[in-house]
């Protein structure tokens, strides 16, 4: 046949040959672009080849096969070299080349053996207090933050029998666009929970049927984030009100109801809610709300408030502030910006505008009489020269409050003069170790830069090693840095390892491309890289390490439950006048501006922060992007280690691929540890919710849920039934659907073991 052998006699459709030059020309064109900027030679070459082999191709010569073959040997080297034999790592260097091969050297099996390639691929790149009782009386199960409870009922033996017995939507028609949080309450033979839109609801533990429901008749709602109410019963007392449930609106109100009717308790503060604007100054609307639930202690309900991030200087005080659970009178305020007055302003002044908030969920020891609250940071977070003396002292720290007087008793601070956003977003939890024979208060405190400290809760000193360490240098003009930052050497390390252009992934060796590029025209030398007028990559990002669901214990074995995310932010600070000519100004309903410029008013520049993503809107970095992990306290080592979720609900674009892969996939929520060996948790970007055996790591029973349950489980016995219930939102996440994928919903979800004969 002369120079047309069999392979090439059934050639593809000169389509094809254009197909290969056109991919050629963009990967030589890119990859001339990433040699410049002095990454690797592979793109430039594989490139040119491509092309070579679609001319040959279009004129039917054999060589194009060969040559392709020799490309694809080469490419196959070359992954093994990069990254060795991580599936993950191997899928967009090889996937998208071995199925053009298949098309061009197996005609008659293209279509059957391209779709048992990507099977293959998937399946080959997979990596290896006082706990609650029959109730859940508080948000994190007890007032230390534990997550744990005592029920036995379902066990590693029966937990795979555990199906849907209820669902219940809060949505009511309305827009509740802030994402399903909530984590409910058990407590007084009932079911209690709030809504985005700060509804109150009481169900029936055992059907999910509403028992009352209670509107605080916002005048103009905004769905935004509510992890939980709390309950209180009036000492000694009787009739209407004795037992109340508290929790706050976005409108500044602190609200009390009856627990068993609903009705706002007229004998708290003015006819059931106290005004929290008092002493706040200007409050936009939008700017200032509760998220968490309001902690009791001593007798007072103590809140922070959450604080739109990087729209002006001189935003929302983050005054930390007490209210008497009975009466709704104010107790006291910590201002940090006025040490040593923990009244209410005179009038015509304020508490201290723009200093850190505190919005994550607190915990307490009420022995000590002490409430531990994670900060965050002074507004705006990219740029911080005009921050007080007294915000950089606290900002990004637990601090330890008395909770009787609101004064300070200590403070521990996880980032020097923030500018990365790495707010304290986690509960500390509080547990007692035995350390050098002696058994010692202790506190854990996750943070989103992946660190979590180990504290004497007394005092506030570290357990478990910190040391300083330098970091990167060369503040944005006009700002100024710590030469370095503490690092929990003690404990283990939640991903501080440095980035390199070998990381980057992608579905396509194209987007992989893209995202090798946008990495070299980053600024990036490994944690803690500043901001800047150049793009800077932040590893890890804003969504953690660890977020808002902290971390469970195993209080009797001495067992840590960690959920993290291993997720980059890209950030470019943009200088004012390019801002302003662009419009920027500061958001006019508090929205946060995640992923678009943030106008940062006051600061010479704007900030653009967001997800580091390829243009098929999935991460820039390889999987996994979610971990489990368990953690022995008292040898501070790691027992397992396992990715959390599948790829099933994801895919680039946002249209899921329906692939049961563990990759691993970024989550925000929390886990409940049972005494019997259990771990629940939903968390990730999957519709589900699992059962995980504590000792192995292994999934032993997975629920489907109608979205992401992107909140902390609960359980409890049913009192009618007598049966334990588990029981989780399934909401999905306003900021993560963005992320490949995902979707909103508005479900509370509980399973139990079917009732028996």
């Amino acid at each position: 046949m002369g120079q047309h052998d069999t392979a090439v006699a059934a050639k593809p459709p000169r389509i094809y040959a254009v197909l290969l030059s056109v991919l050629g020309l963009i990967m030589a064109g890119g990859g001339l672009w990433l040699v410049l900027l002095g990454g690797s030679y592979y793109y430039l070459a594989a490139g040119i080849a491509l092309v070579a082999s679609g001319v040959f191709l279009w004129r039917g010569q054999m060589r194009g096969a060969y040559l392709y073959g020799l490309v694809l040997a080469a490419t196959v080297l070359w992954a093994l070299w990069e990254v060795g034999l991580d599936g993950w790592g191997l899928m967009p260097r090889l996937l998208a080349p071995v199925i053009l091969g298949l098309w061009l050297l197996l005609p008659r099996t293209r279509r059957g053996l391209s779709v048992l390639l990507i099977a293959g691929m998937g399946l080959t790149s997979m990596p290896d207090a006082v706990a609650a009782g029959e109730e859940w009386p508080v948000y994190g199960g007890d007032k230390a933050s534990t997550r744990y409870t005592t029920l036995d009922q379902l066990t590693p033996e029966n937990v795979n029998e555990l199906e849907e017995v209820w669902s219940y939507r809060t949505g009511r028609g309305k827009n509740s666009g802030g994402g399903l949080q909530v984590t409910p309450l058990m407590v007084n033979d009932t079911l209690y929970l709030c809504t985005p839109l700060n509804e109150i609801v009481a169900l029936d533990p055992e059907t999910g049927e509403e028992k009352w429901y209670f509107d605080p008749e916002i005048a103009k709602p905004l769905p935004r984030s509510c992890r939980g109410v709390t309950y209180f019963e009036v000492p000694g007392g009787v009739g209407s009100c004795a037992k109340r449930i508290i929790t706050a609106t976005t409108d500044a109100r602190l609200l009390a109801v009856d627990a068993d009717t609903g009705k706002a308790c007229q004998n708290f503060g003015d006819g059931g809610a106290t005004d929290l604007s008092i002493g706040m100054g200007e409050l936009r609307t939008g700017y200032y709300y509760i998220t968490s639930p309001p902690t009791l202690i001593r007798g007072n309900v103590v809140l922070g408030g959450w604080v739109s991030d990087n729209q002006y200087v001189g935003e929302p005080s983050g005054v930390i502030r007490a209210y008497n659970a009975t009466t709704g009178a104010f107790a006291w305020a910590w201002d940090l910006g006025n040490p040593g007055y923990y009244g209410i302003p005179p009038e015509g002044e304020t508490y201290t505008r723009g200093t850190p908030n505190s919005w994550a969920p607190a915990s307490v020891d009420e022995e000590l009489g002490l409430i531990y609250m994670p900060m965050g940071n002074a507004t705006p977070d990219y740029w911080g020269a005009h921050r007080s003396a007294e915000s950089d002292q606290y900002a990004s720290s637990i601090v330890a409050l008395n909770g009787e007087t609101g004064e300070p008793v200590w403070s521990f601070q996880t980032v020097h003069h923030d500018v990365w956003d790495y707010d304290v977003g986690s509960p500390p939890t509080l547990i007692d170790l035995e350390i050098d024979g002696e058994i010692v208060p202790a506190l854990l405190q996750p943070t989103k830069q992946g660190q979590i400290y180990l504290l004497d809760r007394r005092t506030g000193e570290p357990l478990a090693d910190v040391e300083e360490k330098p970091v990167p240098q060369g503040a944005a003009a006009g700002d100024y840095l710590s030469p370095t930052q503490p690092f929990s050497v003690g404990m283990p390390d939640f991903e501080n390892k440095r980035l390199t252009e070998a990381n980057m992934w992608g579905l396509t060796p194209l987007d992989q491309l893209y995202c090798r590029i946008k990495f070299r025209l980053a600024r990036y030398e490994g944690p803690f890289t500043p901001p800047g007028e150049r793009p800077s990559i932040t590893y890890p990002g804003y969504m953690g390490g660890m977020e808002w669901g902290g971390v469970s214990v195993d209080p009797t074995r001495n067992l840590m439950v960690v959920n993290w995310t291993r997720f980059p932010n890209y950030t470019r600070l943009v200088p004012r006048a390019e801002a302003d000519a662009m419009g920027v100004k500061a958001a006019d309903e508090g929205i946060s501006g995640v992923g678009k410029p943030a106008a940062q008013e006051g600061t010479p520049y704007a900030a653009e922060s967001g997800g580091f993503l390829s243009f098929l809107g999935v991460p820039c970095t390889s999987p996994p992007y979610g971990l489990l992990t368990l953690v022995d306290l008292n040898t501070r080592e790691i027992v397992w280690e396992r990715p959390l979720g599948t790829a099933q609900d994801l895919g680039p674009m946002g249209i899921p691929s329906n692939l049961p892969i563990e990759m691993g996939v970024p989550n925000i929520g929390g886990s409940v540890t049972t005494r019997s060996g259990l771990i629940f948790i939903a968390s990730a970007m999957e519709h589900a919710f699992h059962a995980i055996d504590i000792k192995t790591g292994d999934t032993l029973w997975k629920g489907r849920l109608p979205a992401a349950g992107h909140a902390t489980p609960m359980t409890y016995i049913s009192p009618s039934s007598g049966r334990q219930f588990v029981v989780t939102a399934a909401g999905g996440h306003f900021a993560l659907g963005g992320v490949m994928g995902g979707k909103m919903s508005d479900h509370i979800v509980a399973f139990a073991r079917p009732v028996k004969d």
